[in-house]
């Protein structure tokens, strides 16, 4: 088994909140904090969502990252066929930031991706996916 670990920055000067909780959560995220995930791990794909798809693509991988216990699925559905599953693993420390590793198994118009990385949680409680 290996473990790639990547560095990671904090931004501002607050104090982080600590590890996520694990205890699961039905809250749908603000806006904000989706914002930092960007496109998340869809890259160019993220074009091929509707904008309803995209954001409950990317509620799954905050709700993965912030709430999910490593290796149990936060699953998304949205119009036809587009859907998709994330996983995140055991969080871990780098310096004063926390960070996970997952993945994000995703259908798109037909065509089946399956895409991993990392992201550190921001102490406002968002979440930066490292490029």
């Amino acid at each position: 088994m290996s473990l790639a670990l990547s560095a990671c920055g904090t931004t501002g000067g607050g104090k982080g909140s600590g590890f996520p909780s694990l205890g699961g959560s039905s809250q749908k995220p603000e806006t904000n904090l989706l914002a930092s995930l960007g496109n998340g791990l869809f890259g160019n794909s993220a074009s091929q969502l509707s904008a309803a798809d995209r954001r409950k693509a990317l509620e799954a991988e905050y709700r993965a990252l912030e709430y999910s216990p490593a290796g149990k699925s936060v699953l998304w559905s949205g119009a036809g066929s587009n859907a998709g599953d994330v996983t995140a693993a055991q969080p871990y420390q780098v310096g004063s930031q926390n960070c996970r590793q997952y993945s994000h198994s995703f259908t798109i118009g037909g065509d089946q991706q399956t895409v991993r990385g990392t992201a550190c949680r921001n102490p406002d409680g968002s979440w930066t996916p490292l490029t």
